[in-house]
């Protein structure tokens, strides 16, 4: 009877074992073709925009007489609409390129990659005060990790900078077979309604003329700790200043791939 059961348990890890397989097979598939279809239409995409954008500067700088005020405004609505789209297509870019990178997981220090990070970002706000936590490490790759931290305190500064004192915060702890990470920021925070919205691609919930960006960073962020089989979430109030989190499994529960 107790070998029977063994049996059984064995027979369902294997099976598990080759669903697993078989999945990871089918996204790696999936992550490539959608890597190509994306690097496609950046290139096909990139062409006509330098042409409408090379041809509205030479309209405007070769033929100003000819052009009154109301069609010099025209032309420089379709350039700064074409540089736009070249940044948007620049992002996807960016983001197939870093979400599709092979997973190489290892033994990652936390505290010190993001004090890295703090140090590449202090030129952008030298009055800030930054204070980093003891941070446990983790079991995952350091170059998708260094570019969660980046993009995380990159927004942060970005979005506490009105303030006389920014003050960012980081901190991590170790919740049951999990590591929980946070970076408060004490700036302009946002509507805690629509908190569901900061993760998703091209969401923004400030107007460009307020906060540059085109909402990609934290698509980017969620993106890389799913792949780590994390979750990402974030808490805030307008004015109060925000606080992200990402939570990553411990190395015997994770689910990388």
């Amino acid at each position: 009877m107790l070998e029977d059961t063994i049996k059984a348990l064995q027979d369902e890890r294997d099976l598990l074992a080759r669903d697993l397989r078989e999945r990871t097979a089918q996204l790696e598939a999936l992550t490539g073709e959608l890597q190509q279809f994306t690097y496609a239409v950046s290139h096909d995409l990139r062409a006509p925009l330098r042409a409408m954008e090379g041809f509205a500067r030479i309209l405007l700088e070769d033929y100003p007489a000819k052009l009154d005020a109301d069609g010099k405004r025209a032309l420089e609505v379709i350039l700064a609409s074409a540089r736009k789209s070249a940044l948007l297509i620049e992002d996807l870019t960016t983001l197939s390129r870093v979400c599709g990178k092979p997973f190489a997981p290892a033994c990652v220090k936390m505290e010190e990659l993001a004090q890295e990070k703090i140090a590449k970002l202090r030129e952008d706000a030298p009055t800030a005060v930054f204070a980093v936590g003891h941070l446990p490490e983790t079991w995952g790759d350091k170059d998708l990790l260094a570019v969660v931290w980046e993009q995380l305190i990159r927004n942060s500064v970005k979005f506490s900078r009105q303030k006389n004192r920014p003050a960012i915060t980081i901190t991590g702890r170790t919740e049951g077979r999990q590591t929980v990470y946070q970076v408060r920021d004490n700036g302009v925070g946002f509507d805690p309604t629509r908190a569901s919205r900061l993760f998703g691609l091209f969401q923004k919930l400030h107007e460009e003329t307020e906060f540059e960006g085109r909402g990609v960073g934290l698509a980017m962020v969620r993106r890389l700790v799913h792949r780590h089989g994390g979750e990402t979430w974030a808490e805030g109030k307008v004015n109060k200043g925000a606080t992200f989190f990402f939570s990553l499994p411990l190395r015997e529960s994770a689910a990388v791939r």
